[in-house]
């Protein structure tokens, strides 16, 4: 990975536990191909010696699997860059300019946080309702200022990733950008979904991993308490508690939900950092008032 000054200078981050060997050569080599940018990239094995690696790439083989959002944040102090790019392990960059693209909205906009590309299975070309950051989905096409990420594939701003305290690290998995994005508004930046910069991804469905409807449970009333001023806290849990019982018609997945909705409530979300109210209204006025 050559470096030249006159480009601009991306970290990229990638995790591994040694489980896809046919997807994971294929995102390195489509992330390696990058051109237009100066590329720092790392692999992070969690819970295992990453292998697969490609020569002159660098690994950090941590002894335990800590999760993905805080296997994120060790990663990025790994690497240099201006930007940050967090990338799956089974995603593929169709184009080799995908990364100098995204760097370029941020030139566009400098209260512009992250950036989102579109994700769409490489075979069917279908963009899942999960991948696309904003409430109203019907039309992934449509590009726009977006309030969370879908923390799989996106760039962020380095300043204001340190800025907002990086991943909420003891989530392990699920919502982790829902809070960073809050945590960037925060800051009074925001995020775009770039729908016309296109990333692959296979179509997989979240409730494959075990603690699935646990973990999003106790997450959302993490999430709620962790950022929201007190008021709105029973608003959000009501609401999403509302939408569950509406949605979710799996007895089995329905008590696990429960559980995790009651060890949320139990604590262990950390310290609070409500948003200010400012920042509320800002979500709101975006499309995405934090009660939804």
């Amino acid at each position: 990975m050559s470096s030249d000054a006159s480009r601009p200078t991306v970290g990229a981050v990638v995790l591994t536990m040694n489980d896809r060997p046919e997807d994971f050569p294929q995102a390195m080599e489509s992330l390696l191909a990058q051109t237009g940018i100066d590329l720092d990239a790392v692999v992070v094995g969690n819970g295992c010696v990453p292998e697969q690696v490609p020569a002159g790439v660098r690994t950090l083989a941590l002894r335990e699997n800590v999760g993905i959002p805080e296997g994120r944040n060790i990663g990025a102090t790994e690497v240099k860059g201006d930007y940050l790019f967090f990338f799956d392990n089974d995603a593929r960059l169709p184009d080799t300019d995908t990364l100098a693209r995204l760097v370029a909205e941020f030139s566009h906009d400098p209260h512009l946080a992250y950036a989102q590309p579109r994700i769409c299975d490489p075979v069917t070309g279908v963009t899942l309702r999960r991948w696309i950051p904003r409430l109203r989905a019907s039309k992934p096409t449509r590009p726009g200022v977006v309030t969370v990420m879908a923390e799989g594939v996106v760039m962020i701003r380095r300043d204001a990733y340190d800025r907002a305290g990086g991943w909420p690290g003891h989530f392990f998995l699920f919502h982790e950008g829902v809070e960073l994005a809050w945590r960037l508004w925060d800051l009074g930046t925001h995020g775009r979904y770039v729908p016309d910069i296109v990333v692959h991804h296979p179509a997989t469905d979240p409730a494959r991993h075990d603690t699935f409807y646990r973990l999003n449970a106790r997450n959302r009333v993490w999430v709620a308490r962790r950022n929201l001023p007190s008021p709105l806290v029973p608003f959000n849990l009501a609401t999403w508690i509302l939408i569950t019982l509406w949605r979710v018609r799996d007895r089995k997945a329905l008590r696990v939900t429960l559980a995790g909705l009651r060890e949320g409530l139990a604590g262990g979300e950390g310290a609070r950092q409500p948003l200010a109210w400012k920042t509320v209204g800002r979500l709101t006025r975006a499309g995405r008032p934090p009660i939804f």
